[in-house]
């Protein structure tokens, strides 16, 4: 997902370094870069919650996808879902749950938080470039269409414990809340206060199926949860503002 801005040019959108690959492994789940894609296998078929732009809603996946969206690729009249449902059917994978981004897949980090017994391990990208404060609308200047300014954050977070359908909502709200209190850590600058995310943000929650009915900050799966989607958060954004110091109001402080 995207939104248009009119700032200057996102340092992070430069074209896909299509030879990079790596994979990382964390206990049953995995990791695998292949540029311009980046696959996060489950470990297991599983309930997904998302506001993905591809299986968004509750859907069954074994993976979450991030796909690469180049700069040429970004016309005024780009259909972006159109063109990601081509690209999964041509990788065989419209199976998975997926993200479109335009940061440098290079630049997902990685964080993984244990609480009495409970694992949460969060894969996130972010880039700012479209940055917005919730409850306020940026001055018109700031919003003149100009295609090749995208940037959203795009999280992804496995637990291990079973969760009931109204717990992998809950948990989704906590993803939501720690990306939140993440970027506002670092203090990204906009006209009307600190940045809170993007316009176009997306969140996909994962767990194994089960009747445990809460996830709440008071559990388990909630303490793990918020720490590994807000160090990753953390992370990624701190890395994605330092490249972009030179935007003046935009830039931190």
């Amino acid at each position: 997902a995207a939104a248009t801005t009119a700032r200057p040019q996102d340092p992070c959108l430069a074209a896909p370094q299509r030879v990079e690959r790596g994979d990382t492994r964390r206990g049953g789940t995995m990791l695998h870069l292949s540029s311009p894609w980046l696959d996060f296998d489950l470990g297991a078929e599983m309930p997904v919650l998302s506001f993905a732009p591809h299986r968004g809603g509750f859907a069954r996946a074994r993976r979450i996808l991030w796909r690469e969206v180049r700069n040429e690729d970004l016309a005024e009249d780009f259909d972006a879902l159109r063109w990601l449902g081509t690209e999964l059917a041509g990788r065989d994978a419209t199976d998975a749950v997926c993200f479109l981004t335009s940061r440098q897949l290079t630049a997902h980090r990685v964080a993984e938080a244990v609480e009495d017994g409970v694992t949460a391990i969060a894969v996130v990208t972010a880039g700012l470039s479209n940055a917005e404060r919730i409850g306020t609308r940026l001055p018109q200047t700031w919003l003149e269409p100009a295609p090749q300014d995208y940037g959203t954050i795009n999280i992804a977070v496995r637990l291990s414990c079973p969760l009931a359908p109204t717990a992998l909502i809950e948990a989704i709200t906590l993803a939501a809340e720690a990306r939140t209190a993440a970027v506002l850590d670092v203090g990204i600058t906009l006209p009307g206060g600190k940045a809170t995310g993007t316009g176009t943000d997306c969140i996909a929650v994962a767990a194994p199926g089960g009747d445990t009915a809460f996830a709440g900050k008071h559990t388990a799966a909630g303490h793990a949860l918020g720490r590994a989607v807000y160090d990753a958060t953390l992370q990624a954004v701190t890395e994605w503002a330092a490249e972009a110091r030179h935007w003046g109001t935009a830039a931190p402080r």
